[in-house]
């Protein structure tokens, strides 16, 4: 029993563990590029994974035969798990298949237009065999609509209900706007209580000592309940994903969210 164990301790040690690091951002199972090209790849990974907060991946593979999408989905949430930030590119050699998967702020940086529009450098490099160019076109143009930002008016639609979440922030020009037309109306409300009162400078003193009075009350308030509204879109008629405009089609796997699309090549 001793010895049975010792073995299994032994085996235990030296039995190799399916860990994702760093090294892991271009797993090039079906050997595709070179050495050099893998390293190129990675650093540009890495500085995409700093503005998104999450991390970027390339898999390539020639041995699978799962659906290219849950295949993808899973490789995704094995590395980074359900719903946090980060995407995978699979290219998949044994079904001539190119897939993308999306998680987290990625599904709302690559809409379904962005989406389209990555896939068409990715799979013209693909089919001119130039599979490092395929790689870079990822992360080029994923780079690209981060830098851009979330489009105004982005939303998610739910794949199978069909419901719409839609996304909103307040953008810089929106912001300074506001700030402009609080400062004019606070000014233009002074300038009219003045002119009411025809106020001079050291000529008036109000008697607040005396005509002060403060009257505090306590209140609480409490949440019952909060509600989102979504409404319903009609289903495209392709069957590409597409949703157009600032639009990504989400669909759920496992437990999570997850966007892209894919195509043969």
């Amino acid at each position: 029993m001793k010895k049975l164990l010792l073995l299994l301790g032994f085996l235990a040690l030296f039995t190799p563990l399916k860990v994702f690091a760093a090294s892991d951002t271009v797993d090039d199972q079906a050997n595709l590029l070179s050495p050099e090209e893998r390293t190129e790849l990675s650093k540009q990974a890495d500085a995409l994974n700093k503005e998104i907060k999450g991390e970027v991946f390339i898999l390539t593979t020639n041995t699978n035969s799962e659906e290219p999408r849950k295949f993808a989905d899973n490789q995704l949430r094995d590395r980074i798990g359900n719903d946090n930030n980060g995407a995978l590119l699979l290219l998949d050699m044994n079904q001539r298949e190119i897939y993308l998967s999306t998680s987290g702020n990625m599904i709302d940086y690559i809409t379904d237009k962005r989406r389209d529009k990555l896939l068409d450098d990715v799979e013209a490099a693909m089919r001119d065999g130039n599979y490092y160019q395929a790689a870079a076109d990822y992360l080029s143009n994923a780079n690209e609509f981060v830098a851009d930002g979330i489009p105004g008016g982005s939303y998610r639609i739910d794949e199978k209900t069909r419901k719409v979440t839609y996304y909103k922030s307040i953008t810089p020009i929106e912001i300074t706007i506001g700030l402009v037309v609080a400062a004019v109306a606070a000014i233009g409300f002074f300038i009219s209580i003045r002119l009411r009162y025809q106020l001079k400078t050291g000529t008036y003193r109000y008697p607040y000592r005396q005509n002060a009075q403060l009257d505090l009350t306590e209140r609480q308030d409490q949440l019952v309940n909060s509600f989102v509204t979504t409404r319903r879109i009609p289903k495209p008629s392709n069957n590409n994903g597409g949703g157009g405009g600032g639009g990504s089609t989400t669909h759920s796997s496992g437990g999570g969210t997850f966007g892209g699309g894919g195509r043969s090549f």
